[in-house]
């Protein structure tokens, strides 16, 4: 089956059909290509990716889940909880505007693609020496010195870098092939000038392919199969977009901030890595009253759009035996995928398990959060409390979330008689490491915690 999404080889157009309930064609005329054999057609036409067995174990009596989260502090969990199990759709943002996705996008356009790729690479395979070889590849970053970094970049593009070594001639040549469309659509904005500094290449592949393919989906679909993710395993865009989108949000005192790294963690502009959980930025003025969507087109860059969701991810919540709210930045990651028209309407009518992960820490945007806020924040971002009148909804917290994992030891005050008034009585305590270096492993056992939930009906 590796070979057959590749399409006839004599065929002038490209048709790649995406591995979700809800799949979507790209038709591409290859005609004025601008590489000749070193295309991305030409590649994957010459070399099958035979290597690539797109391994599918999915056992049906595997309980299937979906998790909103962004694309960093869920991560220490996505390793240990394929142990739990494999039918897990991840439903990420696309509106991350910090690090090397920032520049992308600045040069490029299109959706941030860095949570995305950064989930795709935690789920993909390391059982053969190729495998982690891939894996080495797409998760290397460039140096954060400029020049350096450049330098580096055309090493790697050119195939003599090093991190070559031990990836097959078919791998190469389609990974291959991409970076140097990336590189293309970079020389070809002569007005705009790209720094490498710190750069992904996984970030690169990824823009090279969701342009080559002007779709999102697409290159989702080809980096999932040459990370050669279970097919089971779905990564979503909670916006199918090809198209720059931009957060905002709306503080109490009426402030209204523009950009995800403004709202999270201001950087002003720096290409340096960011600790997230210890950053020394100033406090917000004001608590955030809402989040939404604006417009990074024209003028007027304060106007607010209202993006449709996903066909892909109303489809999964349709029909997961659980949804899950994972840790990590909760109005710039988990939010953004809550505020969409149809997400709080399908998930109020199931009756599966709603769990939430609470963080351990409070952060910029949840400073002086009890457990309650947090139940508080995620039902107004369902119920659209704040945005438009006309599509405002009215349920109660209970119907968005029936269960709350709370890390022992956690900095986050539990209220217990808030969160009873809440609907929600079923709170439980999980084990924390000592060590705060291994944050992202502090829930490391939740899958036998989930496990537990799962086998209780509601």
């Amino acid at each position: 089956m590796a070979d057959s999404w590749l399409g006839p080889s004599t065929s002038p157009s490209f048709h790649l059909c995406s591995s979700s309930s809800t799949a979507k064609t790209s038709h591409l005329s290859l005609s004025h290509f601008p590489f000749g054999s070193l295309s991305p057609m030409a590649s994957l036409r010459s070399s099958p990716l035979n290597h690539c067995h797109c391994s599918s174990n999915s056992n049906p009596n595997q309980p299937s889940l979906l998790v909103f989260s962004g694309g960093t502090a869920f991560n220490g969990v996505v390793e240990e909880l394929k142990n739990f199990t494999t039918r897990v759709a991840h439903v990420l943002p696309v509106s991350d505007d910090g690090g090397s996705t920032a520049e992308i996008v600045r040069v490029l356009g299109g959706p941030a693609v860095g949570d995305i790729r950064s989930r795709c690479l935690r789920l993909s395979d390391q059982s053969s020496a190729e495998a982690l070889a891939v894996r080495r590849l797409l998760g290397h970053r460039l140096p954060l010195d400029a020049p350096l970094a450049k330098s580096e970049w055309y090493d790697i593009v050119e195939g003599q870098h090093l991190l070559w070594n031990g990836v097959s001639k078919p791998y190469r040549e389609t990974i291959r092939a991409f970076l140097a469309y990336f590189q293309n659509q970079i020389l070809r904005r002569s007005d705009e000038s790209f720094c490498f500094s710190n750069g992904s290449i996984g970030n690169f592949f990824f823009a090279g392919a969701r342009i080559f393919f002007q779709s999102l989906d697409a290159a989702i679909f080809l980096f999932s199969r040459v990370s050669d993710i279970p097919s089971e395993s779905l990564v979503l865009p909670v916006i199918s977009t090809n198209d720059r989108l931009t957060l905002g949000c709306e503080l109490w005192d009426g402030t209204i901030i523009r950009g995800q790294n403004e709202i999270s963690h201001p950087t002003c502009g720096s290409m340096e890595p960011i600790n997230k959980e210890r950053s020394s930025v100033p406090a917000l003025p004001s608590r955030i009253k809402r989040v939404f969507y604006m417009s990074s087109e024209g003028s007027n860059l304060l106007h607010e759009v209202f993006p449709p969701a996903n066909p892909a991810v109303l489809d999964q919540l349709s029909n997961v035996d659980c949804i899950v709210y994972a840790m990590g930045s909760l109005v710039t990651s988990i939010c953004p995928s809550l505020v969409l028209l149809g997400i709080g309407e399908i998930i109020s009518s199931r009756s599966c398990r709603k769990v939430l992960l609470l963080n351990s820490t409070h952060d910029r945007e949840t400073s002086g959060f009890s457990a309650s806020c947090f139940v508080t924040a995620i039902t107004d971002a369902l119920n659209r409390t704040y945005g438009d009148p006309h599509n405002c909804l009215k349920n109660h917290p209970s119907r968005y979330i029936n269960t709350l994992l709370v890390p022992k030891d956690g900095e986050i005050p539990v209220d217990d008689q808030c969160l009873a008034a809440q609907g929600i009585i079923d709170v439980v305590n999980l084990p924390r490491f000592l060590c705060r270096l291994l944050y992202e492993l502090q829930f490391k056992h939740v899958h036998a915690i989930l496990c537990n939930i799962m086998d209780t009906s509601i």
